[in-house]
């Protein structure tokens, strides 16, 4: 096979790519390990930026995210038993934020490639990446046990920090930045009604929470554990009883309990590789970097690495341009560092840390503090949440 880029993952960096790069007129054919309904399955986070929302609307992809998704305008800070907004609509002139599940999202962007005959190769096995620094790379993978290459112009590595694209680039060739939290998330999907309209952050004695919603009738809720816990050491009687206890409040809020539909022990760490690209090999979202989700920026830095990309290979292949291919990285990374730092702050703010001492403790509540009574400070916070 021929074609002009070949993407490696059909996760929402590798279909937005594609999406983008066929609304300028380039073809590309997608690789995926998965089958179609595994992809769809995924149950991520669904925090959107302004910024992301408005581009899946601009591509044609968003009318589905703008009739189901709940718009936010604004955050709740929760300490001390005490609930704090902070509206982030008016501290950044009008911006907000958009709760669409994340596999809602890949649905709506395999719809939209379908329809338009987009190439996806779902559950392909053995990929490998050649000749990156040649003007024709080559993939080589196999389909129904049988061998198949796709030689393109370039490649999109958008397949995840354990995908072989990170892997093709080599070790003398890169730098990887890695920092892992001594800590995991809990989380739950609940069928219940919403406890909340806004999400809530949570900073408690007993470790941090947070309670989100993917539908009226489907709540999305997490709280702070050891990195050692399995998900059979929390029965559905201990999983309330603690998040009972972390989002207490005195002001009467309850949390409303259902039943839990699905439990995961997630991983809390960061990682950065420099560059994010090698000869014509360019990586987008996790396959580049990964951020703690207390900020919300995966699937956003996703969206802004492959708005990048695709204007880069559309100058590329428009008028021959190479000059945004060769900022590419340089330019992804300024945002990729800003949103590290921004979720490694949110990370450090809201969690306990087992080594951490009371008069820590009394730091990150005199930060809090700070954040809900500063116009200043919440504005900080509100501009860089909503993108």
């Amino acid at each position: 096979m021929r074609t002009q880029v070949g993407i490696v993952g059909a996760g929402p960096a590798g279909l937005l790519l594609s999406h983008l790069l066929h609304l300028d007129g380039i073809e590309s054919v997608v690789l995926e390990c998965r089958s179609r309904q595994e992809v769809e399955a995924t149950v991520r986070a669904g925090v959107l930026e302004q910024g992301t929302a408005d581009l899946l609307v601009e591509c044609g992809v968003g009318e589905r995210m703008k009739r189901e998704g709940c718009v936010h305008h604004g955050i709740r800070l929760r300490y001390g038993g005490r609930t704090h907004r902070i509206d982030l609509h008016e501290l950044t002139g009008g911006r907000a934020i958009t709760i669409y599940p994340q596999h809602e999202v890949l649905k709506d962007l395999l719809a939209a490639r379908l329809r338009a005959g987009g190439r996806i190769l779902f559950e392909v096995q053995n990929t490998s990446l050649h000749d990156l620094e040649t003007p024709t790379p080559r993939i080589r993978f196999q389909r129904d046990g049988r061998p198949d290459e796709l030689t393109c112009d370039f490649v999109a590595g958008c397949d995840g920090g354990h995908g072989v694209s990170l892997q093709a680039i080599p070790a003398g060739a890169r730098r990887d930045y890695a920092h892992v939290y001594p800590f995991s998330w809990f989380g739950i999907l609940v069928e219940a009604p919403r406890s909340t309209e806004e999400l809530i952050y949570a900073h408690h004695e007993r470790g941090f929470a947070l309670v989100s919603t993917r539908t009226p009738s489907l709540q999305r809720l997490y709280f702070q554990c050891d990195p050692k816990d399995r998900v059979q050491d929390w029965p559905d009687d201990r999983i309330w009883a603690e998040l009972h206890a972390r989002l207490a409040d005195r002001e009467g809020w309850r949390l409303a309990e259902g039943r839990i539909v699905h439990k995961a022990v997630l991983a809390v760490r960061s990682f950065v590789v420099e560059p994010m690209q090698y000869g014509r090999l360019f990586l987008a979202g996790d396959a580049a970097h990964i951020v703690p989700p207390t900020g919300a920026k995966g699937l956003n830095l996703a969206a802004a690495d492959v708005r990048l990309l695709s204007r880069a290979l559309a100058a590329f292949c428009k008028e021959g341009r190479t000059d945004l291919l060769a900022q590419y990285s340089e330019t992804a990374l300024r945002r990729v560092w800003r949103a590290e730092q921004f979720s490694w702050w949110m990370t450090a703010l809201l969690h306990r840390f087992a080594d951490a001492d009371a008069f820590q403790h009394r730091l990150q509540l005199a930060q809090l503090d700070y954040l809900t009574s500063s116009r200043a400070a919440a504005t900080a916070l509100s501009e860089t949440y909503v993108g």
